[in-house]
Order: C-alpha cells, then sequence, then structure tokens
C-alpha cells in the first residue's frame, strides 16, 4: 500500500502547492537592501522562511510574491516603494529564471508548469499603494501584478481595514469604482486586511472571483484579520476564494489572547499594534518575560476543514505568509513544510481530488475566472476616469 507521505508526494507531482502570500521581497529589503548577492536564495537561508531549496521541498508550482509596502507610507512613497518591490520581482524572477517563471496569466502559470519552473506572480498588499489614483492601479497591473488587497492595517480613503477603527463603514463610492476597474483590467479583488463591512462591500459589488490571499476562519479563532462565516457562506455565489493562512495569532485562540494583552501593554508604551514594525519589534522584548503560547498544526488543520464546511471545498486554497510574520506553527516553520499539512489532511480522510483543489485547482480556476470577466467588460466600456475628490467630496 503507498504510504501517505508517498501519496502527498505523487499528489504534489501533478497538483502543487500555489501559495497566496509571501513576503521575502520585503525581506529582501529590509535585510539586504535587495542584493540577491547578499540573499542568494539558491542556497537554503537560515535568515528567512523562504528559498528555493525548500521550495522544491515543499512541493511549490506557484507564488503570489507580495509587493507589499508600509502602510504608514503615504502618497508618493508609498507607490514609489511599490514599483521598487516590483523591479525586486522581476529582477529575481530573471535572476533565477531556471527555476523560476514570471507570470501574469493563467496561460504563463500553465507555461510555467510546462517547463518544471514555479510560476512567480505579484500582488499589492494594500491600497495606499495606488494613492487613490486609477491610473496607479492600471500602472501596478501593466507591471505584472495580479492582486490588490485593498488595506493593509490602517485605512486608507476609500476603503476601512481589519485593524484600523472604520470610517466608511466598508466601501466608499470611490473605493466600489475601485473594484470595477479591477473587474475590467483583471486584477484580482484582495480580501485579506480589510473589515468585514469592506468584505460584504466588495463582494456586493464585484462580478469577477475574489480572494483572500491569506486569512483563517473567524469563527475558529475571533481576530478581525480572519472572514466570518457569513462571508465566507457568500464564496459559492461570487465564485472566490480563501486561502487559510499559518499565522500564530489568526490560528490560536490562545496566542489571540496572549496577543491581546501584548497589544494593551504596547499601547502603554505608545506603540501601535497596527504598526506591523514597531510591533513586531515591541513583540520580541514582551516574549523574553511573557511566554507566547505555541500554535500547532491541529489549529491550522482546524481552520481549513471549518472553511472547507462553510464555504465549500472548491472555495479554499493556501496563503502560509512565509517571511510576513517572524513564528509560525509547529511544523510549518517554512515553506517545506506544505507537504506535512496535506499529509495531515489525507489521514483525516480528504481525496487526492480535494488536496488537489486546495493546493492548486482553485487558485487557477479563480484567475481565469478573473480573466474572462476582464475580457467581457473591457469589451463594453473604456478606463474609468472616477477621481476621489469627484465621488467622495474629499
Amino acid at each position: 500500500m503507498t504510504s501517505t507521505s508517498q501519496r502527498i508526494t505523487d499528489l504534489l507531482a501533478t497538483h502543487p502547492v500555489w501559495d497566496g502570500h509571501n513576503d521575502l521581497p520585503w525581506e529582501a529589503r529590509d535585510q539586504v537592501g535587495y542584493d540577491l548577492d547578499r540573499l542568494d536564495i539558491a542556497s537554503e537561508l537560515t535568515t528567512t522562511h523562504t528559498d528555493l531549496v525548500r521550495m522544491r521541498r515543499g512541493g511549490m508550482g506557484a507564488q503570489f510574491w507580495s509587493v507589499y509596502v508600509d502602510a504608514k507610507w503615504a502618497g508618493e512613497k508609498a507607490v514609489t516603494a511599490t514599483l521598487e518591490q516590483i523591479d525586486f520581482v522581476r529582477e529575481m524572477t530573471s535572476r533565477y529564471a531556471g527555476e523560476l517563471a514570471l507570470a501574469v496569466s493563467s496561460a504563463d502559470v500553465r507555461a510555467a508548469r510546462a517547463s518544471g519552473r514555479i510560476a512567480s506572480l505579484m500582488g499589492a498588499e494594500g491600497g495606499h499603494s495606488i494613492d487613490s489614483s486609477l491610473g496607479a492601479l492600471r500602472m501596478l497591473h501593466a507591471l505584472g501584478v495580479r492582486y490588490m488587497t485593498l488595506t493593509h492595517n490602517d485605512n486608507v480613503p476609500w476603503a476601512d481595514s481589519a485593524t484600523d477603527e472604520p470610517v466608511l463603514g466598508g466601501l466608499s463610492p470611490f473605493g466600489r469604482e475601485v473594484v470595477r476597474e479591477m473587474n475590467r483590467i483583471g486584477m484580482t479583488v484582495d480580501l485579506s486586511h480589510v473589515s468585514a463591512d469592506t468584505m460584504r462591500d466588495a463582494l456586493a459589488t464585484s462580478t469577477a472571483p475574489v480572494m483572500f490571499s491569506h486569512s483563517s476562519a473567524r469563527a475558529v479563532c475571533d481576530h478581525p484579520r480572519n472572514v466570518p462565516d457569513d462571508v465566507l457562506a457568500q464564496l459559492p455565489v461570487n465564485g472566490g476564494l480563501c486561502m487559510v493562512t499559518f499565522v500564530p495569532k489568526f490560528v490560536s485562540p490562545a496566542i489571540r489572547e496572549w496577543d491581546l494583552e501584548a497589544a494593551d501593554v504596547a499601547a502603554g508604551e505608545g506603540i501601535d499594534s497596527a504598526d506591523h514594525a514597531a510591533y513586531s519589534a515591541f513583540l520580541m522584548g514582551y516574549r523574553e518575560t511573557h511566554a507566547q503560547p505555541v500554535a500547532t498544526l491541529d489549529d491550522v488543520v482546524a481552520h481549513v476543514e471549518h472553511v472547507r464546511d462553510v464555504a465549500g471545498i472548491d472555495h479554499i486554497g493556501l496563503g502560509g505568509d512565509y517571511d510576513g510574520v517572524d513564528i509560525l506553527p509547529v511544523g510549518l516553520d517554512d515553506v517545506s513544510g506544505y507537504p506535512v499539512l496535506l499529509d495531515a489532511l489525507a489521514e483525516r480522510g480528504w481525496s487526492d481530488d480535494d488536496l488537489g483543489k486546495l493546493t492548486w485547482s482553485n487558485a487557477l480556476r479563480v484567475l481565469e475566472g478573473v480573466e474572462a470577466t476582464s475580457r467581457e467588460l473591457s469589451a463594453t466600456r473604456g478606463p474609468s476616469t472616477a477621481r476621489i475628490e469627484d465621488l467622495d467630496g474629499q
């Protein structure tokens, strides 16, 4: 009889992992100023969760690289930094062309697989990257960005974030125009990081499948970064996808409680827990005197199965958020860990067909759906000329 491990090896040969979110580009900026001579991902690294050796070990076939920039950066600075992130991903895929292939379409993804390379797509993490400009949005698309997360940890003028005080109650009129323009040009609307009301508004507006590039289930762990059941239940109608993340405070209720206490202490020291860089630095010291609970593989399994039960097997994927956090669940410590999760699901009765949907087929279907919607809309209307000042009265 074929062992579970061999079964997963065979599965990944035909349905590799397509991950929704990886922050290696920001780590490359932060650690070495984008110098790939100093951060050679062809070798197994100790300072990142990601390199080509471990991606192959993890059975990966496609990756959305996040071209994230700090949400505290406003205006032109955010746009420029996003362009630098895009430039790095394009340089990385060129430098390691034997292993990585830049992909901007489902056809590119299929071609990468046929050539034995890992398809490399890009996603912009936060609407601050376009500085409220549809022209900037279209230029990000022209440079190869294929999803945009509508917010990061802070609100943008046209959309509320999950981790900021609500201002709009969801999307503003200009925010809905952003969603419609993303539908038209073929950029997936990513609803990770946004408030639940923004999720609902976006689903009511979008005619193309949406995605959550790295979010888990709020019913399992009550964190605002996770997706409520009523939103998960809308994904079959929309055709969208929730890519379950591994971030400990999003998957473990015990760590969520620990993090709430830490955030209160940080606030007393003038540190906002939504300020990713400042809060991460604070936690490094806080953990020395307040031991953080440990997230486990079982925690992640609980989220994967809950999303499957509520949204359906056709609407679930994986978005580990590797190199976006410093600690991960035991067994999922880096990008080589995906087979461990798949083994656990197989042992719980998941079929090969269902595992293949989780790892690959669902993500491919969503991209194809976004492309099909774009073709239809582009045939009937041209670029939007809407401006935030006109639609929102600012």
